[in-house]
């Protein structure tokens, strides 16, 4: 439920934080579907377990899993130092994409609520999908927090936003009608504004080739810093995706913050294609996560994985970079940060 008289969290005062301000967890659903990963689990949950061990040291990681058996799995695969800092739940999953399935955390004033958004496998694409829908309702029972119920489709990889009224997100996404048919620009934003606190959203389009869920921006451009986003640019023309990028950097150098500022906008390159299965494969650098003091950040085994890192140590001063092999996590249509999900510290929003 959410808080008598405040019938959405704008109206209440509540802020979605930026993913850079100060977590009290990372949350993962263990990833099991055999028809997501159809050559194996074994090389993913390698890929989980690098991700747990360098959160471990500096958040909770609290992991959605089917029960008992697998809570054991888990903490054997992270080992006994990492496991302390694991907390299982036993909410049992669809599919691993908590990013997508999992809650939106709000802040204010010290006090943290969240969102749950309407989720349907990217626009009906991969039933069942009602496990992965009651996350955030089971998570709101599980940490006693306030519930606001949202009336519509919303994917977490699909917005990303800088704590402080701007998001960023995509037409391609945002207006399709697999979400729910007569989208426009105006009533997302003002469902956005109502919902996560927008004051200004900055439209971008494309999508990473083959990428299932109709372009969600954590493929594409990501806020960084306070006034500061990275996007990607596709070096080469006969890509799907060069127009697009060149046509997102003009964008974004024309944008306006909340605030009203210019963003100061860096590249991220592009690795090479991809294929499994016969089959492109979404690999971006853009699908990286910030957590507490770290960024994970997927690579692929490419020459262009260092100049990713690269670019990305610069933006990111004074935070450790842990790169996260992701072949094979991507042959599953995602990355890592399709598959964490941050839960805010207590103090994020509280006055000094």
């Amino acid at each position: 439920m959410g808080i008598p008289g405040e019938p959405t969290p704008a109206a209440g005062g509540w802020r979605w934080p930026a993913e850079w301000e100060a977590h009290a967890a990372t949350w993962l659903s263990w990833p099991h579907n055999p028809d997501t990963w159809p050559e194996g689990l074994g090389p993913v949950e390698d890929a989980f377990v690098a991700m747990v061990r360098a959160l471990a040291p500096r958040e909770r990681v609290r992991v959605n899993v089917a029960d008992a058996a697998m809570e054991a799995r888990v903490r054997g695969l992270v080992g006994a130092e990492a496991s302390q800092a694991v907390d299982c739940f036993p909410f049992p999953t669809d599919d691993a994409w908590v990013r997508d399935h999992g809650p939106v955390f709000l802040v204010r004033e010290g006090e943290r609520a969240l969102v749950d958004f309407r989720y349907d496998a990217w626009g009906g694409k991969y039933p069942p999908w009602d496990r992965d829908d009651a996350i955030p309702r089971q998570v709101a029972r599980a940490l006693g927090l306030p519930r606001f119920a949202a009336d519509f489709v919303l994917e977490g990889g699909a917005v990303d936003g800088d704590g402080a009224g701007t998001l960023l997100t995509t037409e391609s996404c945002l207006l399709h009608p697999n979400r729910g048919r007569g989208r426009t620009r105006a009533s997302m934003e003002a469902r956005l504004h109502a919902f996560l606190g927008a004051r200004q959203v900055i439209w971008l389009d494309g999508a990473v080739e083959g990428d299932d869920t109709d372009g969600h921006v954590d493929d594409l451009t990501r806020f960084v810093a306070p006034g500061s986003v990275v996007t990607v640019l596709e070096e080469d023309p006969g890509e799907r995706l060069f127009a697009a990028s060149l046509e997102n950097l003009r964008r974004l150098r024309a944008a306006r913050d909340a605030r009203g500022k210019p963003l100061c906008v860096a590249t991220l390159p592009m690795p090479p294609p991809l294929r499994a299965r016969g089959e492109r494969l979404p690999a971006s650098y853009a699908n990286f996560y910030l957590a507490n003091g770290v960024a994970l950040v997927p690579v692929f085994g490419a020459p262009s994985d260092e100049r990713a890192l690269a670019v990305l140590a610069e933006l990111l001063p004074g935070r450790e970079l842990v790169p996260v092999p992701a072949r094979d996590l991507v042959a599953g249509l995602g990355a890592v940060h399709c598959l964490t999900q941050q839960e805010p510290s207590t103090a994020v929003g509280r006055s000094p």
